[in-house]
């Protein structure tokens, strides 16, 4: 199996996402869905769980979401999710249980499997983030090409075109981002892998390994 696969970076059962992303082999093919795939999944909530909100939001009654949170269209925040001021979810997120969304961070077009944290200065664009990822403070996903050509996925076997011309970076389960990286259109980081601070990421980054820099990774011990 490759390491990039749906099966090898995700743990489906931690996210409402498991039906979409199970219809397909890479991350990437389920991100021009996720919109439409909200709406459906919103719709069959249970209302003693989930408070219906307008624009296609659903919000856990458990969840915690700051007055100054701004939440658009086709939205779903998971239980215990916890939304912090200035939070800005432009649409078309799915927010997992026990998520945490923080001061400043914007979401758009994103998966959060459970218990993701991007709680300081986060932009997660175009992406999907596996169970227990983190992204440290300011650390974003890039979901453009300078170019503004279409995003290929860089792979140790050679390029995968995407057909995307907005796609940020996909986080593996458990994988750690230092504070102020920035994850180029395509990135792709294995589970359990960590990335050092300030870092510039392109390409696949293996499971079980700390990213230095370009060139410089080491396996995990």
């Amino acid at each position: 199996m490759k390491d990039w696969t749906i099966q090898a970076l995700f743990t489906l059962d931690a996210t409402l996402a498991k039906p979409l992303l199970e219809k397909y082999t890479y991350p990437w093919e389920a991100i021009p869905e996720i919109g439409e795939f909200i709406v459906k999944l919103g719709e069959t909530l249970s209302p003693e769980e989930y408070e219906e909100r307008d624009n296609h939001v659903w919000v856990a009654k458990s969840a915690k979401v700051a007055p100054t949170a701004f939440i658009g269209s086709n939205v779903i925040i998971g239980k215990n999710a916890e939304i912090r001021h200035c939070a800005f979810i432009r649409g078309n997120a799915l927010v997992g249980e026990e998520a945490v969304v923080g001061n400043s961070t914007e979401l758009k077009n994103v998966i959060l499997f459970n218990k993701v944290q991007v709680p300081h200065y986060n932009y997660v664009g175009d992406s999907i983030l596996g169970y227990r990822a983190h992204m440290g403070a300011g650390a974003i996903t890039s979901n453009v090409k300078s170019d503004k050509s279409l995003v290929v996925v860089k792979t140790p076997e050679g390029e995968i075109p995407t057909g995307l011309k907005k796609f940020g970076a996909i986080l593996g389960d458990m994988v750690e981002v230092g504070c102020g990286t920035v994850l180029n259109p395509g990135s792709i980081v294995c589970r359990e892998s960590n990335i050092y601070p300030l870092s510039m990421v392109r390409g696949v980054i293996p499971p079980g390994s700390i990213y230095k820099k370009q060139g410089e990774v080491a396996k995990k011990r």
